[in-house]
């Protein structure tokens, strides 16, 4: 057992040895992914057995393998190696292209960045999930962008705004759930908080991309064919499969299946060519796979060290009135979020100290709650770790980096600065215990 008074910075020391070395090598070398993330996160791991010298080889093994094979960690990874299946088979029946012609007969170009942003918002609002999201719009976004001329950064970061936006919003989202359960508040009510944040947030990205249109799409393209409108079937089936509430693996599992089938009858490729993509696909998601397992599995022995209770503690101390508890919330879910990269488990960890916060500063539980989920949201939409931008960077295979994705995020920024300036100027003046 560790001291309740024993100063417990040090567990995070491995995480920062993590960040230096993936952002750093990043900026030396011109590019963010030259250095393969896994190695990155396994010198981390490396310190963290070397910093936490007073527990047993055995107890760390145990706790790094713990960390790996957590459910939710095994649950993404899986999500992973179908989303890279389902990509590569979706594309060898010519799926992608046809679904590119269908856009751009619909969209203009000018306007394709406004209307993948309002597709993104509608759909993650709809399933309640940025994964599955960006799963589902991914390689659709990718090839418009190839084929209209359209900066690929633009449309990219719109799409991923548009699916941390109903990620941080929707009912059924997961952050939603453990944010109204951990505080202990109503989704309606955290609904409405939240939604006095997150629309305005989206109305100003939309302007800032009217402003967009015309000095990034300049070139003149012919519209391809459209007329083999079987190919769009596996897109379609995953969206309706969402909607109705499928989890997003079995969704992907499913249109793998359609979309092999559909292959089959049009005599893309044989049994033996279908099982050949559909490893292909999983071959492709191997970096952001074994980095996801490791960094649980880092995580896991961070807070078997008493570290992430020890932050706990910590940030209370810095709370001293209701504006500073608000902070105080915002800052502890933002930095359990950058260490875990994950913002639902952010919450979980973070959401009983600040249901505590709330009921000794009489805070509004449901602006808590919005608090919360907006801060992990904001930070897992722009950690080059986490899941989203690993997957949306997986499927333009290097045509853009982290920082090509991150200038055109737009909706990161309008809502972290609506957020805040709600937070210091238009606070309740009564509060609910």
């Amino acid at each position: 057992m560790y001291s309740m008074s024993e100063n417990k910075f040090y567990t995070f020391i491995p995480f920062f040895v993590f960040i230096a070395i993936f952002l750093g090598s990043g900026i030396l070398l011109g590019g963010f992914y030259m250095m393969p993330s896994p190695i990155a996160i396994s010198v981390g791991i490396i310190t963290a057995f070397l910093c936490f010298y007073k527990t047993s080889m055995n107890d760390k093994v145990i706790s790094l393998i713990n960390g790996c094979g957590d459910s939710k960690v095994i649950t993404m990874c899986i999500i992973y190696l179908l989303a890279g299946a389902f990509a590569v088979v979706t594309n060898a029946i010519g799926g992608v292209d046809v679904m590119v012609n269908i856009g751009l007969s619909f969209v203009p170009v000018e306007y394709l960045a406004i209307g993948i942003f309002v597709i993104a918002c509608f759909l993650s609002l709809s399933i309640g999930t940025s994964v599955g999201t960006i799963v589902a719009l991914g390689p659709i976004v990718v090839g418009l962008a190839e084929k209209s001329g359209t900066s690929m950064g633009l449309l990219c970061g719109t799409l991923l705004g548009g699916a941390m936006f109903g990620d941080n919003l929707s009912l059924i989202s997961d952050t939603t759930i453990t944010a109204t359960q951990t505080v202990g508040c109503q989704m309606k009510d955290k609904f409405r908080a939240n939604f006095k944040l997150a629309f305005p947030a989206a109305i100003v990205t939309l302007i800032i991309l009217v402003f967009m249109t015309g000095s990034e799409s300049t070139i003149v393209f012919e519209l391809g064919d459209t007329s083999n409108f079987w190919v769009v079937i596996p897109y379609v089936l995953i969206i309706v499969l969402a909607l109705l509430g499928v989890q997003v693996f079995v969704a992907l599992f499913i249109g793998i299946v359609v979309a092999g089938c559909i292959g089959l009858m049009q005599s893309d490729f044989d049994v033996l060519g279908f099982a050949k993509l559909t490893y292909e696909g999983f071959v492709s998601m191997n970096e952001i796979f074994l980095l996801s397992m490791l960094t649980g599995g880092l995580a896991k022995m961070v807070e078997d060290q008493g570290g992430i209770d020890w932050l706990l503690r910590q940030m209370k101390k810095l709370m001293k009135s209701p504006k500073g508890a608000e902070f105080g919330i915002a800052g502890l879910v933002s930095s359990i979020g950058v260490c875990l990269a994950n913002n639902t488990v952010s919450i979980l960890v973070a959401g009983n100290l600040a249901r505590d916060i709330a009921t000794e500063y009489k805070l509004d539980r449901p602006r808590v709650a919005s608090i919360l989920d907006i801060f992990a949201c904001i930070v897992q939409g722009v950690l080059p770790y986490g899941a989203q931008i690993l997957i949306l960077l997986e499927f333009t295979n290097g045509k853009i980096d982290y920082i090509d994705l991150m200038k055109y995020s737009y909706y990161f920024v309008s809502l972290l600065i609506i957020t805040l300036f709600y937070m210091v100027f238009l606070r309740k003046r009564v509060q609910i215990a």
